[in-house]
């Protein structure tokens, strides 16, 4: 992937990370997470506390991606700071759950947005599920254009949203804001750190430029740009809409439910407003999907070069494009999406992620000479990120045993296929 005709420019490697991270996490979990904690002071903390980690996290796939500069992520970054293992496990999450199941979870959502349109039907989300990826077999650049429409389509409905629900005021009486002093007592308790797993998992994506390194254009400066630039506008983005949703709808409504747009609009602006609102959800995970149908397959590729088993998926196309790593990566998604559960799927796939980006993360201490950009600060934000997940997980593990030993499970299959594999010489 040399010439410049196979390169994305930072926008679109924004662009790209925007649609990854902003999915179905932030019209979902804000349901789940009232169930715990209902104080409006917790909720921002929650956000904004997700958003720190998802920053440091990219200042930190900043460095790593600028040093070794392969496409493949975290598989390079720990094969090459640590062990092959560890790589090998990164890479068969990535293929079981890590990519995925954000698909799987998108296309469930796009279901549950679009069912006043369609009704109750797999349809709509079976439908793009399959048919998206089909985009992303030709080349970079016919990938790029269809990125870069739906993201920013994406972007101005999130923004229209933001920008209507804070110009109108309330149509209710018992609105959700809370700003009284119980979040003292709210964010010692275990329902916290669960809901901060959904919150980390509303901000999967932050590293997405990173797994593709290859195809982003003077990728030293344009990576980091990036990186940070997406995480950022996306955290503020976060935010001003769990205010938004906050003001509109009361906690009874929102409480346990996975439509919080739907209800906290369609208070605003009656039934059909709320169906429109409900149709631009669905229409919008159409930039997710692409998203990581695009950067998924790049991490299975770069296994697939160096291990027999997997070796039938390094194949790729007269434009350098891994068709068959896309076409796997589609078929695990389809499994998952007529398998799982829309709330299991996100706990197990949350955990084991967090599991290994910590472990990413970790990998970037022990890079002695760094060529390219550099953490501020190293390593403080990598200790602060590496405590901080180590004690949800924690907390995880004790709350919702059953979906996190899935998540370790998960890992444990991964190590024995590795040691039936072989690697390439």
């Amino acid at each position: 992937m040399n010439s410049n005709a196979k390169k994305i420019s930072w926008k679109t490697a924004a662009g790209i990370v925007i649609a990854n991270m902003i999915g179905t996490g932030v019209f979902t979990s804000l349901g789940f997470q009232l169930e715990a904690v209902q104080n409006t002071w917790t909720i921002v903390l929650l956000w904004t506390l997700g958003g720190i980690m998802a920053l440091i996290g990219a200042l930190v796939y900043a460095e790593l991606g600028t040093h070794f500069r392969r496409t493949g992520g975290d598989y390079i970054f720990l094969s090459e700071t640590i062990h092959p293992l560890v790589g090998y496990l990164y890479a068969w999450v990535s293929l079981v759950v890590g990519f995925s199941a954000p698909i799987a979870i998108a296309a469930m959502a796009m279901n549950n947005y679009l069912r006043p349109v369609f009704g109750e039907t797999l349809l709509p989300g079976l439908i793009f599920l399959v048919l998206i990826p089909i985009v992303h077999i030709f080349s970079v650049s016919s990938s790029a254009k269809f990125q870069n429409g739906m993201t920013l389509l994406k972007i101005g409905f999130v923004l229209a949203l933001i920008a209507l629900g804070l110009g109108y005021s309330s149509t209710i009486d018992t609105f959700a804001f809370n700003f009284t002093s119980t979040w003292k007592e709210e964010v010692l308790l275990p329902g916290f750190a669960v809901s901060l797993i959904y919150v980390f998992y509303a901000y999967t994506g932050w590293n997405s430029a990173a797994y593709i390194i290859e195809e982003v254009d003077q990728p030293k400066k344009n990576l980091p740009k990036a990186l940070i630039g997406a995480t950022l506008l996306v955290m503020v983005i976060y935010i001003l809409l769990q205010l938004v949703l906050l003001k509109h709808a009361s906690v009874a409504q929102l409480a346990g439910q996975v439509q919080v747009a739907d209800i906290a609009f369609g208070n605003l602006f009656g039934p059909n407003g709320a169906i429109w609102v409900s149709l631009f959800i669905g229409i919008q995970l159409i930039a997710t999907i692409s998203g990581y149908a695009w950067v998924g397959p790049r991490v299975t590729y770069a296994m697939a070069k160096d291990y027999k088993l997997w070796k039938p998926l390094a194949k790729v196309n007269a434009n350098e494009i891994p068709v068959r790593a896309i076409i796997v990566n589609t078929g695990i998604s389809l499994i998952l999406f007529v398998s799982g559960s829309f709330e299991q799927i996100m706990l197990y796939a949350g955990f084991v992620l967090q599991l290994m980006s910590t472990v990413t993360v970790f990998s970037s201490l022990k890079i002695k000479k760094q060529e390219g950009f550099k953490t501020p600060f190293k390593p403080i934000p990598q200790l602060i990120y590496i405590g901080f997940s180590v004690a949800l997980m924690g907390y995880l593990l004790i709350d919702r045993p059953k979906e996190s030993l899935a998540g370790i499970g998960i890992l444990a299959l991964g190590w024995a296929v590795y040691a039936l594999d072989k690697k390439i010489k």
